[in-house]
């Protein structure tokens, strides 16, 4: 298989030369253009950057698990709480996410 791929290569590249350029010219602008307007679209976001697990730890060690149980009322956080648990929950569910979220804004920005 892997020698099927390189003589595909060596075929386009021999055969389709000036169209090949064109199109890697053509792919490689493309690509940076998303790549610009990815990074200027989170100009703004004070989030980019920051992991769940970066975000999750600063809050515990800002409030503790009681209070931020008792802020967003979630079992993860009120029954036997762990970093792992909620991590675990908080990835599987956007609206419980995005409390946490909120809580960090409010809280750090």
């Amino acid at each position: 298989m892997e020698g099927r791929g390189i003589e595909c290569v060596v075929y386009l590249s021999s055969h389709f030369e000036a169209v090949g350029v064109v199109y890697a010219t053509s792919f490689l602008s493309l690509a940076i253009e998303r790549n610009f307007m990815a990074e200027e679209k989170q100009v703004n976001n004070p989030l980019h950057g920051k992991t769940l697990e970066f975000i999750l730890k600063q809050l515990v060690w800002h409030y503790g698990w009681p209070e931020m149980g008792a802020m967003i009322k979630i079992a993860c956080f009120n029954n036997d709480p762990s970093l792992k648990s909620s991590l675990t929950f908080l990835r599987k569910t956007e609206w419980a996410r995005k409390k946490v979220e909120k809580l960090y804004l409010d809280t750090f920005h």
